[in-house]
Parts: structure tokens; sequence; C-alpha cells
């Protein structure tokens, strides 16, 4: 089978979660991948047939999204990447024809399924937003942000053949055509032995969130620090601060090992910290509602908590839950990757035979 496989290239965690799936894919059938932004770099050491395309990009402020500086430089990017999507599109439909396209909250393969009739597989966890149902008390105060989210999320992929939704939380589905499965661990991760250590994991991709800093460092707890210092060659020490350089294997026995994981609302490293069964404090960006649907259930399963910001009475109020997390997270288990290659084989082999008849869903 010809597969086309889009990957979005805004944040790190798409790139990983498909890493696991192209592994497995590219075993058994023809796969050509599109990618943009850090993610394309990721898999292109990893896969053949990677194609750069452009995509969405954000600018932060602090520990929120700067809208306007957003608009602006995706405007710009837009005009002069555009073109080349346009090329790489027309070059695709040369050389390659795919039977079935597979996006992980992509446009650009989307809208090349849609254009050529193709059924499109959604992978990711992003459509649990508008494809589930959320307990009112749980949005108190979030009304008009989650319905913005929705209506984005909702247009991204329409119409598609099949959702599968990655996710450790599960409300109640509201539309067919789709399937909730425990998370996509990198095998790193799985492999990785969770030991009670006495630092805490601070995750931070934006480098002028300096209120953070502040706080951690009234705690008075180590914390190594991954992200806000991006080209550090060494560690650096500063007080009770250890600032990382990024390495993968360096992350991973830092989270295993750790107390607690302070960190935005991203998906990846929450899930990766509830299944290594490590609290977490989450501090979603601003202007990100997805990162907050995801601190609002982290906190109602008792995995971990929600604030808007870090300082010494929210770190304190954490730390003071960890031994209660902790019990909460004993219970979970998952088996993610397996259920989740079986569920897409299985949409695959389906979305193959109704190649060639295949009709578009209405925009559900």
């Amino acid at each position: 089978m010809k597969i086309l496989y889009g990957v979005v290239g805004e944040g790190m965690g798409h790139a990983t979660r498909s890493r696991v799936l192209l592994e497995h894919l590219t075993k058994h059938h023809d796969v050509h991948i599109v990618v943009s932004g850090r993610a394309r770099d990721y898999l292109a050491k990893r896969f053949e047939n990677v194609h750069n395309i452009w995509g969405f990009t954000i600018q932060y402020e602090g520990n929120s999204v700067k809208k306007w500086q957003t608009l602006l430089q995706n405007l710009k990017g837009a005009v002069t990447g555009w073109p080349q999507n346009v090329k790489a599109y027309f070059d695709l439909v040369e050389k390659f024809e795919p039977d079935v396209v597979v996006s992980d909250f992509e446009s650009f393969s989307y809208l090349f399924g849609k254009n050529h009739f193709l059924p499109v597989i959604s992978v990711d966890n992003m459509q649990i937003i508008n494809r589930c149902k959320h307990d009112p008390a749980l949005l108190a105060g979030h009304e008009d942000a989650f319905e913005m989210t929705r209506s984005i999320v909702k247009a991204k992929v329409p119409g598609s053949f099949h959702y599968l939704i990655t996710t450790f939380f599960y409300p109640e589905l509201r539309k067919q055509r789709t399937t909730l499965l425990p998370s996509i661990l990198r095998p790193d991760i799985l492999e990785a032995k969770s030991q009670d250590g006495d630092h805490l994991l601070v995750y931070q991709t934006s480098t002028t969130n300096t209120a953070l800093l502040e706080g951690l460092k009234a705690s008075g707890l180590e914390c190594r620090v991954y992200g806000m210092r991006r080209d550090l060659k060494e560690e650096v020490v500063e007080g009770n601060l250890r600032f990382k350089p990024f390495s993968e294997a360096g992350f991973i026995d830092d989270l295993r090992t750790a107390r607690a994981v302070v960190a935005g609302g991203g998906y990846t490293l929450m899930s990766e910290a509830v299944y290594l069964r490590k609290p977490m404090l989450s501090l979603p960006v601003g202007g990100q509602f997805e990162q907050v649907l995801n601190a609002l259930y982290l906190e109602k399963l008792g995995f971990g908590a929600y604030a808007k910001a870090l300082d010494q009475q929210a770190l304190s109020a954490f730390l003071e839950k960890v031994p209660d997390c902790r019990k909460a997270l004993q219970g979970y288990t998952q088996d993610g990757n397996r259920l989740m290659l079986e569920a897409l084989d299985a949409q695959l082999a389906a979305a193959f035979k109704r190649k060639g008849n295949w009709s578009e869903m209405t925009n559900d």
C-alpha cells in the first residue's frame, strides 16, 4: 500500500509520536512523509522520502503566545512558503500515487487526499476537543476559549475516514468514526525505569519566561531546567537551578528519576510523565486552550495540578499534593503503542477497500 503521511511541525510531540507509527508502517508499506519545522530534521534522520514543507509557527513572549507577531510571521511564511508547497504538491503527484493519507494534524497531506478523493485517517491528540463531550463544570470560565479552539480543530481535518485520538483521559464520544486510544510513547520512555528522586524536572520552550525562574529559585529545590537556554553546550549551574543542554537520553533520565515535573500543558511530555507516574505541575502557554484542557483533566484525575503561572504559593501547594498525586498515579497502566498500531492497521485496510469509491464525509 502507498501511504502519504503528514506531520505538523510546530512542537516536537507530533514527530516523536509519528516516529513510532512510521517505524511500523515503513516495514510493510511504501510511505512518503511531508513535514515542516524542526520535526523535518528529526524524521529525516530516521526515514527516507521525507519532504520539507512550510508550516504554521508560533511566537512566544513569557509564557504566552504573541498573537500579532505570530500572525505576521505566518503571513510572511505563507507568501514565501506556499509556492514551494504547490511545487511539492505536483512533485508528489508525478512521482507518488498514494492509496491512503494519514495526517497528524497536518493540512498539506489532508488537502492532497481530499483533492484526489483519497481516504484520510487522522491520528493526533487534538481532535478530542471537537469529537468528545466535556463536562461544563470542567470548562467553567473557559467557555469562549474552548469554543474558539474547538472550531479551529474541527476545521483542520474535517470529514476524515476515521479519527484515532491518543489520550490519557476518556471523555464520552460525541462523534462517530472516532476511537480513543492510550498515548503513543517512544521506545526510550517505555524502557525507562521510574525512580523517586529529589529534583524537579523543568521543561520550558519559552526563553523569555523569567517569572518561572524566580519561582523556581525561591523553592530552594534542585531544578534541572531544559529548553530555556537552547544554545548551551554544557550544563550551567546558578544556585539551585541547573540549566542543561538538550540531550534525549539525559532528559529521559532526569524525567524518570524526578520528584515531580514542572512544564507547560503540551500533551507529549504530560503523557510521558503520567506513564512514568510522575506528578506534574502544568503551566499552559497563554493563548493555547488545548494545553489548558490537558491540564484541567490532569488535575481532575489527581495526577497533578494546573496553575496559570508559577509563583511560590502555586509551587508550594503543588509540592504538598505530590504524595496524593503519586497514589493516584499508582494504578495507571497502558499499552498504547500496540493498541494504536492494531487500530491503524485496521483502518488502513478498511480505507484501502474504499479507494476509488470514497465520497467525502460531512464536515463533522
